[in-house]
Order: structure tokens, then sequence, then C-alpha cells
């Protein structure tokens, strides 16, 4: 029977990573992922759901439990025209056959197949049986080397196995395939049957549409976190009758401090959350060495994030003559240029020095009472900080394999994370112009002005998320 949209039966070896292979496809982390063999024990349908329309569909399957039975029978009865129908037909009463049935339904019913094969162990006699059985279906199909080691001596034994009996052959590690890696899987799908390249090309484009919307939604969501941090406020009024001491004044300003860190702390967790639920993640474990794992304001963070002290000076005193340049306007012209030059001055020298409070604290007082207000963000590159490290977790976010819960981190031979080289930050190695446009959004910002220059700004950051999503993590992946 002939399926309406690509549907694929990923089959194999109990415990090649099959329930990997689909929870990575289908970006779904809350499929049942068990490191002992033979956990998975009926097909289960995982549809692909973009805008409430089912674009593709993978289905895991249990492992094989009686593959030489099944190629003696398939041998015998190869005047059959549709073998893994006819399999299923004969021997769905037959409690020995039960497994083994579960597992062809799918590809009798017109199901691709998908052999996923860990690449890292040498080839058995069971597997030359399995890979024979499958081809006899006439089935499109593709085969996957699941490596998940640094093991690669097998490698070239099993690419001419498999060459020789599948349609297409491609190496995939599900527990760190990246978003680009998952395209290219499935472009590959494409050439396993012509019949299936304009279904195929279709489900790909509503991945893709689907995937811009969302990076969409996370620059929106970093611009937000950007816009409420730097504007942030937080004030606590006491009776002026009793602040009379130093010693109460400093524990009123102490509490303001803490509650403006908190509340900063807050605006980033809650953007993380909707980073993280807009990339579909469920499941999601930071390793407490990470630069996401420390805290904001930890000296770790400060050290790794941000600008260089004279790539802030530069941005400095562009949003300083911004800022000169509306006393300017104000004026009429009147001031002949002089607020201009004196906001250049002022910007360059709290850029340089890399501002050393995070906010000022002003004391207002009024009848009876003074008022603690701490904000609006004073620190020029705290902007910078927040910004590359929300990146960063967009990174993650995004290049995070769904099927990555069942990785063995632990593992000696495992595939290993790609070594840190440089410093892990995006905004310093964005163009000085670009720099500029950041600084002159943050500077209105602070202000809680609207800025022309936000345009600009959902360029550059949208840019640098389809370039960690297009490429890799590289250097910048022990996240």
């Amino acid at each position: 029977m002939a399926v309406k949209i690509p549907r694929l039966a990923i089959m194999g070896h109990p415990n090649a990573g099959k329930s990997s292979v689909v929870a990575t496809l289908t970006e779904n982390d809350r499929i049942t992922i068990d490191k002992r063999a033979g956990t998975t024990i009926e097909s289960t349908l995982y549809p692909v759901v973009i805008d409430g329309r089912t674009v593709i569909e993978f289905i895991d399957t249990p492992g094989f439990q009686n593959p030489s039975a099944i190629l003696e029978w398939f041998q015998a009865n190869e005047q059959e025209r549709d073998l893994a129908a006819a399999f299923v037909k004969a021997h769905r009463k037959d409690p020995l056959f039960a497994h083994d049935c579960e597992l062809l339904a799918p590809v009798a019913e017109g199901a691709g197949i998908v052999l996923v094969v860990d690449g890292s162990k040498r080839i058995k006699e069971k597997d030359r049986v399995e890979i024979e059985l499958l081809r006899l279906t006439a089935r499109p199909r593709m085969a996957i080397l699941n490596n998940l080691s640094r093991q690669t001596r097998y490698m070239e034994q099993w690419q001419d196995t498999l060459g020789k009996a599948f349609n297409s052959v491609r190496e995939f590690n599900a527990h760190r395939a990246t978003y680009g890696e998952r395209i290219k899987l499935l472009q590959a799908l494409k050439s396993i049957d012509q019949r299936w390249e304009a279904r195929v090309e279709e489900a790909i484009l509503a991945f893709e549409h689907d995937w811009e919307r969302r990076t969409d939604q996370a620059v929106d969501t970093i611009l937000g976190l950007l816009r409420d941090a730097l504007s942030f406020k937080v004030s606590k009024s006491v009776k002026s009758g009793k602040v009379v001491f130093q010693s109460a004044r400093d524990r009123v300003r102490e509490e303001v401090l803490h509650q403006f860190e908190d509340g900063l702390r807050q605006l980033e967790i809650e953007a993380q959350e909707r980073i993280r639920a807009n990339f579909r993640h469920h499941v999601w474990n930071l390793p407490p060495d990470s630069i996401l794992s420390q805290d904001l304001f930890s000296d770790e963070v400060g050290q790794a994030l941000g600008l260089s002290r004279q790539q802030l000076a530069m941005v400095g005193m562009a949003a300083g003559a911004a800022s000169g340049g509306a006393i300017d306007l104000a004026s009429a012209g009147q001031s002949l240029g002089a607020g201009t030059l004196i906001g250049a001055v002022t910007g360059g020298v709290l850029g340089f020095m890399g501002g050393r409070a995070l906010a000022k604290l002003n004391i207002e007082k009024a009848a009876g009472t003074q008022r603690f207000v701490m904000g609006p963000i004073t620190d020029p590159r705290f902007p910078f900080i927040l910004l590359d490290r929300i990146v960063l977790y967009s990174a993650r976010a995004m290049n995070w394999a769904h099927g990555r819960q069942a990785a063995d981190e632990d593992a000696p031979d495992r595939v290993p994370e790609r070594d840190l080289t440089h410093k892990r930050g995006f905004s310093e190695e964005l163009s000085s112009a670009q720099q500029r446009e950041l600084g002159r959004f943050f500077s209105a910002a602070r202000r809680g002005r609207e800025s022309d220059r936000e345009g600009a700004c959902r360029d550059i950051i949208k840019g640098i998320l389809r370039g960690v999503a297009v490429s890799e993590i590289d250097s910048r992946s022990s996240l």
C-alpha cells in the first residue's frame, strides 16, 4: 500500500542506536532511549508535524529476532512479488515471529527502510543476513553508519558491504548531529528512490521554513532580553528616620544590588527557557564546567565573553557620539558640534576603562522617605557579555541532538567534543561597523527608547545564529 507522505522504518540490530536516530531526526527527546539491548519491542510511529501538517514519518522498530529464518523463507519464496507483505501475512499469528512481523509490518505497508548499524564494531554473519533480507524486500533503502566512538577500523568494510545492497550509505552520529547534518541526511533520502524526490523535497522545504521561523523567534527573544535587561531597574523606599547610620544605608544598598542582579539573572533564565522550548528541548543537562553553567556575574563569564578593551573603546565612542549628537539636534545646531565631541570623548573613556560598576545607585529624597534606585545598566561591556551568553545558549539549543540523552559521556572511546581553541564570544568576531550598530542599540535600550538600529541589530544576530546552525559550533562546542 503506497503512502502519501515519506514514511521510513528505522531498522537494525538491537542497541544499534535506532531510537537515538529517530529522536534526533524528529527532534523528540521524549522518546525512550535505553542503553540495554532490545528495549524496543514494538513498532512506534513518530510523525513530524509542521504547521499542523505531517511532512514525514519515522517508525522505530524492534530489532531482528530471527533474521536467518526470515532470509530462508524469503529465498524459498522468491516467486512472491512482495516478500515482506507475504511473510507478514503468513506468520502474523505465529508467536515465534511476533517481533519479526512487528518489524516488517511497516515495510509490508510500503515504508522505506533506514538500516542503522554501529560502524565501530566488526561485521558479523548476522549483520550480513539482515542486510541481504532487507535487499530482497526491494524497498527504497538507506543505511546509516551510527558510529558513536573513534573506532574507525571497520568503517570501510561496512561501506563496501552496505554499498552493494543499499541505495545510499551515510555516516551519521545520532548523539552529535547538528541541524545541518540532519538536513544533509534528509537530502540523501531523495536518492534512494526517484519516485520519492518530490515528496522528500517538500518535507525538507517544510523543515527549512520551520527552522527559519524558529530562528526569527530566537532573535526576537534575544532582542527582548537585551531591551529588558538594559532598561531594568529596582528600587526600595525606606523612611528617612530609619536610615540614620551609614551601616543601615549600606545594608539597604546591598539589598537593592542583590535584587538588581537577581532580576537580571531571572530575565536571562526566562529567555533561555523560551529558546529551549523554541528548539523543542525537554532533556537538558549542562556540564558543570560549561560557561553556561557559571553565574552570569562570575569572573569566568566576564573574562570569556564580550569585547576586548580596544573594541569596547571604539564602540563607546560611537555610542557616545550618537548620544551627544542628540544634544546638537535639540539645540538646533547652536552648540556647533560641541555636544558630539563631548559625548564621543566620554563614551570612549568609559568604554576603555570597561566600567567597574554594573549600574549606578541613586538615592532620591522625598518627604520623610529615601528611595534607593539601581539601574539601568551603565557598564558598557555587560550588554556584549549578555548577548554572547544568550547566543551561546541558542547555539547549543540549535545544535544539540535530541538523541543525545543516550550518549555515554564517560566512555573513554566516545566521539570527543571539539577542542576549545579560542575565545568563546561572538561579538568580538563581528566587524567594527556591526559592533558600533549594537552599541548604539544598547545605548537606546538603556534609556528605554525605540531605536532605529533595531533592524540592523536583528540582521546581525540572525546572521550569527545562521552561522552556528549551518556549520557547526566548532571551537565553541564545549558548551
